[in-house]
């Protein structure tokens, strides 16, 4: 399998870094005397995805201090996600990391299998055959609940009566989004006697528009387009980085705004013109809770009890509206923050 490795400048250190003897962490003591190594196994797309990998390589890199940190990253053309693991596995890493749902087997198999080294998988709750596995943690995020916000504010600020959403691939993590921003929008119109219209994705049959992957930009333009010719003006694309094609269909045809997905979008790109279609961006705070294991893993607390990132704890939420803020009445901006409340005092239900 063909893989990238990258290191900070601490891994970089050494020329050794990939192969140095690993040192299983537990005591105090031992995280003093040395740093624990700790590897993200990355899917395809790598750090500069402006997405899930690029969150999780910042949350890493924000704890470097602590702990040795580098990662891999799955080849695009012929993914291998268990040797992919295996070489980490190899490289004596004590805290491996899955970056991407379709990781989830290989991380599974191989925390099962090394006992002695710790595990955790971004978007999955770390459980093996319905049980939990003591040396595998699961980082998962409700951004069904954030989602359902940018679907009522989505409803809210077009004008043309139509919003649309699409994904990379029909998987949980990707549709729990598109799921929860159809329903955002079902819940305007029942809030509101409006008939607001959500094209991409259907919350009956638990299907929609899909490019097939997180690559395919051509792909991913062309639906934006089918979207805006349809009449949706607001667009949430649900695949990584592809969200750069929508945001410059956007800009292209001036027909719609975007809604980016995993990380800041806005903060993310340096041209004005694409900023100023970004009229917000649904967070899933992958950084912090890949920090967060580390931290634990250093302190000699690493934990299986499964992280769940949501509303209430910033787990998940809206970025901010940036250039669009004048753009955005008052009161939608009102009612978006008492719905935020709601959801998270458990007052509003965002999987009806």
């Amino acid at each position: 399998m063909k893989k990238t490795v990258k290191f900070t400048a601490l891994a970089a250190a050494s020329t050794l870094a990939i192969s140095m003897v690993g040192i299983v962490v537990a005591p105090a003591s031992l995280a003093a005397a040395a740093k624990p190594k700790v590897c993200l196994a990355l899917d395809t797309g790598g750090i500069d995805d402006h997405s899930f990998n690029a969150s999780a390589w910042a949350g890493a890199q924000s704890v470097a201090s602590k702990a040795t940190v580098s990662y891999v990253v799955a080849d695009a053309n012929n993914p291998d996600y268990t040797g992919e693991v295996k070489s980490l596995v190899d490289a004596k890493c004590n805290l491996i990391i899955g970056v991407g749902f379709l990781i989830t087997s290989a991380i599974d198999a191989a925390a099962v299998a090394n006992p002695t080294i710790k595990f955790a998988q971004v978007d999955d709750p770390g459980l093996v055959n319905g049980k939990a596995v003591p040396n595998l943690r699961g980082l998962t995020f409700a951004t069904n609940q954030s989602a359902f916000v940018a679907g009522y504010l989505a409803a809210g600020y077009s004008k043309t009566g139509k919003v649309a959403t699409y994904g990379g691939i029909n998987i949980p993590p990707v549709s729990i989004y598109m799921d929860g921003f159809a329903r955002g929008v079902a819940y305007y119109n029942a809030q509101k006697g409006t008939k607001v219209t959500v094209l991409g994705w259907d919350t009956a049959k638990q299907d929609g528009t899909f490019v097939g992957g997180f690559s395919d930009s051509n792909k991913a333009l062309q639906i934006s387009k089918n979207f805006e010719q349809q009449g949706a003006d607001v667009i949430f694309p649900v695949a990584g980085g592809l969200e750069n094609a929508t945001a410059g269909e956007s800009v292209t045809s001036g027909k719609s705004v975007t809604i980016g997905v995993d990380s800041d979008m806005w903060g993310q790109v340096t041209d004005p013109k694409v900023k100023a279609v970004i009229l917000n961006s649904v967070t899933k705070g992958v950084g912090a809770s890949v920090a967060a294991v580390i931290t634990d893993t250093v302190k000699g607390k690493f934990s299986n009890v499964q992280y769940v990132g949501t509303l209430a704890n910033k787990g998940t939420g809206l970025a901010g509206f940036h250039d669009l803020a004048k753009k955005v009445p008052a009161k939608l901006q009102q009612e978006l923050r008492a719905l935020a409340s709601s959801i998270s005092a458990g007052a509003v239900d965002v999987t009806k």
